[in-house]
């Protein structure tokens, strides 16, 4: 058997094995990242990445994979859909008295699950292919790592106009990771675009935060406030949060394509803790202890406490005018952070 088909049927062979292992899509691509490196210059020289200052540091390993795994040749992208049946996401967002956590936060830790099972997927190649001497180096939203592009690449879907990836059969709802490798195995055929003329994303963005096709302003974004953010969120900003506390879903609600994601199948990102029914007042009357004990092994445990209360005193500022919500956040406005002191006041002050 020559090299050329060697390897293409190798390629074949771990895309198929990686469907065994629970990945709803697997697919392969070469190693030229630079298509998009100016346009992603221009993006961080505008400034639109606010505070997320590891990705100008980490600019260069981006585009070139030998910087991350020396000799790599071929990156396999895997697609894991995370939409959990349970969560009545828009009924959420509806009821301004409860809590709304983006979809993808509500199971166990995504890095964990997905790095677990790239873990064990790549052992198992090891074994089958035991007759070749390859390395390897797993990525889950936990490197510098292009993600989307290289997903693109391989064939797994588009770049939508909110920047998510987008997939035909698979909407949006779902995480992405990568396996570094030294093999040369053939990479996928590209996928086209199949936005259109379609602008729903841009013009439901609570924030405004997508100001162009493509193009997102992360400084905006509700997720990159409630969650990268570290500071106090702009006060502009705070009614159109809503009682969204942890990230925001709004574009992915409206794209057409999300008609046909499909409800995960993986059993760590089903609903933990009743997430989907926490109430506001529940969420602000957490102790530190109480919020370690519910977030442990979940995405949202990295934010940190004091931020936790920080976004959930903006939804109570958001909800409802109500007696019990302003004593709820007046309880808090002695030994606490002068971060957390303001933005308190200003949730009792929409109440008044």
């Amino acid at each position: 058997m020559n090299d050329k088909l060697k390897w293409q049927l190798i390629a074949e062979n771990i895309k198929s094995w990686g469907k065994d292992f629970g990945f709803d899509g697997v697919g392969i691509s070469n190693t030229d990242l630079t298509k998009n490196k100016l346009a992603y210059k221009e993006w961080i020289d505008a400034e639109f990445h606010g505070e997320m200052n590891y990705l100008e540091r980490h600019l260069e390993q981006k585009f070139n994979p030998d910087m991350l795994l020396e000799g790599t040749k071929s990156i396999i992208s895997i697609r894991l859909d995370y939409l959990p049946l349970e969560a009545n996401a828009l009924q959420a967002l509806k009821n301004k008295d409860a809590s709304y956590i983006s979809r993808y936060a509500l199971g166990r830790d995504y890095h964990k699950v997905i790095r677990g099972k790239l873990k064990k997927f790549i052992a198992f190649i090891k074994k089958e292919l035991s007759d070749e001497v390859s390395r390897f180096r797993l990525f889950t939203d936990s490197a510098p790592v292009l993600e989307v592009e290289i997903a693109e690449k391989a064939g797994l879907g588009w770049r939508g106009k909110h920047t998510l990836l987008l997939n035909k059969d698979h909407g949006s709802w779902f995480f992405l990771g990568e396996i570094y490798t030294d093999m040369p195995l053939p990479a996928d055929k590209e996928t086209t675009k199949h936005c259109g003329s379609c602008s729903a994303c841009i013009d439901i963005c609570p924030t405004s935060a997508i100001i162009g096709p493509y193009e997102l302003d992360a400084k905006k974004c509700i997720s990159y406030l409630t969650i990268e953010h570290k500071e106090s969120i702009p006060e502009k900003y705070r009614k159109a949060i809503g009682n969204r506390i942890y990230g925001c879903d709004d574009c992915q609600f409206v794209c057409p394509w999300n008609k046909y994601a499909k409800i995960t199948t993986e059993n760590d990102f089903l609903v933990r803790h009743d997430l989907d029914k926490l109430s506001l007042i529940d969420a602000f009357k957490l102790s530190e202890n109480e919020f370690d004990d519910k977030f442990k092994g979940s995405a949202i445990y990295r934010i940190g406490y004091e931020q936790w209360l920080r976004n959930v005193a903006i939804g109570l500022g958001n909800a409802p005018k109500s007696l019990e919500v302003v004593k709820v956040l007046q309880s808090r406005l002695t030994h606490t952070s002068i971060m957390l002191k303001e933005h308190i006041l200003w949730a009792i002050k929409q109440h008044n």
